[in-house]
């Protein structure tokens, strides 16, 4: 993988589909060499940042992710498209918790265009890079 690659993704914002978005966040960060530990702690964040995009039942809509490889990071930036008028959105304390204790970076914020998250996850293991 070369230094600015992307991949995208439109899923329902529907529980059964948001794991499609840990699936492929933990493909990435395999090939990036990330450890299990690395590699679990970014799906557990995923996991969390999703639930606060789409509460615990989903919504009307998709929401959009885009996974930015680089050397020995990971980056994803997460869009809801709703259907029905912006719910507020927001972590609970427990939740800010977990994640800063998962990856290096995190928010969620609310905007005009709908809710979006973003958080980044640094390779911090000696494991090998994989060339496929």
């Amino acid at each position: 993988m070369t230094e600015a690659d992307e991949v995208r993704l439109v899923v329902p914002a529907r529980p059964e589909f948001l794991r499609l978005a840990r699936v492929t966040a933990a493909g990435l960060a395999g090939r990036l060499g990330f450890s299990y530990d690395e590699i679990e702690d970014l799906r557990l964040a995923i996991d969390e940042l999703c639930f606060g995009l789409t509460g615990p039942t989903g919504r009307h809509g998709t929401v959009e992710l885009v996974y930015t490889v680089g050397d020995s990071s990971l980056e994803v930036a997460g869009q809801g498209r709703f259907l029905e008028d912006i719910i507020p959105i927001g972590l609970t304390d427990l939740s800010r918790v977990i994640l800063s204790a998962l990856v290096d970076e995190h928010q969620l914020t609310s905007g005009p265009e709908g809710p979006r998250f973003r958080l980044v996850k640094r390779r911090h293991s000696d494991a090998p890079v994989s060339g496929d």
